[in-house]
């Protein structure tokens, strides 16, 4: 049987991140992952300045062989409304491929992987976590994303959760669609709904194209799946050859969520321990983050990871993420009634875009 100091199940940005961080303090560590990377991952892809400084890599050595876009704006828009263009005199965030950032992350992480492996099995043993009968651990990392086997052995069957559902896709555009699309690379283009609980985005990074749409609940997305084409369609958006079959995931907010995230010898982390800004879904620095937070959390434990132990994890967390407020933001505290009055009226205007939506919402 295979040991290691510690088993990180998920290979995205929290787990690679936390493998990064325990190896450089000389952890032998080993992440297992279903997939084979690079893989697709269902996200729009942008990631801001302090990212970059959290992994301590600068954005030009990152983007050095890579898709980088440096963004300087945004479009924003309700669904039907005028659209509201806000600048920057430098670099807010940068668009990137995940296929690509997630490889690189997991690459650099130097933790024995296991690709292509699904978890089918945790014991949890007096002499630790025992792994498909294969792989002995006395802590688990769980950064398997909404479905994590780990949290899943944690939690139980949580009560009812406040997920939202997205659905993206990502494809490369050929030389005629390139030099006919309408998409600043340097602006992504925002699309709130009509009742603020979900928001469609396009953006561009090079001669690639990324276009979602994501809702607080699964009920009715394809219905506003489908709208939100026709409208990009309207607009002169998208390219006629657009792929229909748009690859679907969920997630929890860090508001609402309501998992347990440290038991005895298991940790939770990203998307996994539901962490993502509930204003706008923003996952990836939340990841991150918390993988960090994880890894110096076990560091300090010294081998000793009950629960007792593991319990500053939390306190870490709200250190580098703030607390998690009680309300998510304006959708969540106006009568539904009201949100599309409020939304045409307020977003239309530039003032309140930017000091609401664009500084609060996509700058975090």
């Amino acid at each position: 049987m295979d040991t290691c100091d510690v088993l990180i199940v998920g290979g995205g940005p929290a787990g690679s991140t936390c493998a990064w961080r325990l190896a450089q303090a000389g952890f032998d560590v080993v992440v297992v992952d279903r997939a084979s990377f690079p893989r697709h991952k269902a996200c729009a892809g942008w990631v801001t300045p302090p990212v970059f400084d959290a992994l301590q890599v600068s954005a030009r050595e990152y983007g050095a062989g890579r898709s980088l876009e440096a963004i300087t704006g945004f479009r924003t828009s309700v669904m039907g409304g005028p659209q509201i263009e806000t600048r920057y005199d430098r670099a807010v965030s940068y668009a990137i491929r995940r296929a690509e950032f997630d490889d690189y992350l997991l690459r650099r992480s130097d933790a024995r992987l296991r690709l292509g492996c699904r978890v089918e099995r945790l014991d949890n043993t007096p002499g630790g976590w025992v792994v498909n009968d294969e792989i002995r651990t006395p802590v688990l990392v769980g950064a398997g994303g909404h479905f994590c086997p780990v949290a899943r052995s944690l939690n139980g069957s949580p009560p009812r959760e406040t997920v939202v559902a997205a659905r993206d896709v990502e494809f490369q555009m050929d030389p005629a669609e390139e030099a006919a699309c309408k998409v600043d690379a340097s602006t992504p283009e925002i699309y709130l709904d009509r009742d603020l609980e979900g928001y469609g985005w396009i953006v561009r990074k090079g001669d690639v194209l990324n276009v979602g749409f994501g809702r607080v609940g699964a009920n009715g997305l394809a219905a506003r799946v489908a709208a939100f084409v026709d409208h990009l369609r309207d607009l002169g958006r998208l390219p006629a050859r657009t792929p229909t079959d748009w690859p679907g995931h969920a997630y929890l907010l860090r508001e609402t969520a309501s998992r347990a995230l440290v038991g005895n010898r298991v940790l939770l982390v990203g998307d996994a321990a539901g962490l993502a800004r509930g204003c706008s879904g923003e996952g990836i620095r939340p990841a991150i983050e918390s993988g960090l937070a994880a890894a110096e959390t076990l560091i300090a434990a010294r081998g000793t990871y009950d629960l007792e132990s593991l319990g500053p994890y939390r306190a870490k967390l709200d250190a580098s993420l703030g607390p998690a407020p009680s309300r998510i933001d304006l959708a969540w505290v106006l009568p539904r009634g009201m949100r599309s009055r409020i939304a045409r009226s307020l977003l239309a205007t530039r003032w309140f875009t930017r000091q609401f939506l664009v500084d609060r919402w996509l700058q975090p």
